[in-house]
């Protein structure tokens, strides 16, 4: 018999005592995340949310990762986030024809950190609920293969699905060049099921169609079919939570 959710929090936030660590300021919209990624299994979802802090402990120690810590990634201006979804969710969109594979992994893991943080961020209404979502769009227009970066793809979905469990709602993969498809299906293979289920590749028309209708005009930059501008994330400035 499955467990509710409330026997399965009680055991998780236990079994994180275990592990010689605590939940301490999460609440269980948090919690509930890793539980959903981990099947409802308290055991490994405690295991998930221990490994999770030392990560953020271990790369993120100030909390946040500043503009002046990924000066080179922002440099080309290649992130947009825009306002809201239809359903709430902040939307963000990767221009990969201004991506270049990076000769600084760490600053680029950094990267993937600041974008994540600050797209979820952007949803905040006055405070963190803790299970927010975001939609991703990774636009492969006019790339090359200079832009080609399957490691870099690869290293934000492992990202998501290890330090961001149950934030991405559903990320959309537009303008595939032919010479992509087996870039893109080696980097499927990295990812889990639960991922796969969230990717759509829109390829024809009426695809297109259900794209604009499900992000809403009025976050969809003009040339997606929206009505809103195009913003680079560094131009974004986030209100601050309330204490």
């Amino acid at each position: 018999m499955d467990k509710s959710p409330e026997i399965a929090l009680t055991q998780m936030k236990k079994s994180v005592q275990e592990l010689g660590s605590s939940t301490g300021k999460h609440g269980d919209p948090t919690l509930m995340r890793f539980l959903i990624a981990r099947s409802m299994d308290p055991s490994k979802a405690a295991k998930m949310f221990v490994q999770w802090q030392k990560w953020r402990a271990q790369l993120v120690p100030l909390g946040f990762i500043p503009d002046s810590e990924v000066p080179d990634e922002l440099e080309s201006r290649k992130i947009y986030l825009q306002g809201l979804s239809k359903d709430g969710h902040p939307l963000m969109i990767v221009k990969s024809s201004k991506h270049f594979p990076s000769k600084d992994q760490l600053q680029f893991k950094k990267f993937v950190v600041h974008l994540l943080d600050k797209t979820i961020a952007s949803s905040f209404k006055g405070r963190e609920i803790g299970n927010e979502k975001l939609v991703g769009v990774l636009d492969l227009q006019q790339i090359t293969y200079k832009n080609i970066d399957a490691r870099g793809l690869i290293t934000g979905f492992q990202f998501l699905q290890a330090y961001y469990p149950e934030h991405l709602a559903k990320c959309f993969l537009l303008n595939m060049p032919w010479f992509f498809v087996s870039v893109w299906r080696v980097v499927s293979r990295f990812l889990e099921k639960a991922t796969l289920e969230k990717i759509v590749i829109v390829s024809n028309e009426e695809e297109k169609r259900e794209f604009t209708r499900e992000i809403g005009e009025e976050a969809l930059p003009e040339e997606y079919g929206g009505r809103a501008k195009l913003v680079a994330i560094q131009d974004v400035i986030l209100t601050p939570l309330e204490d």
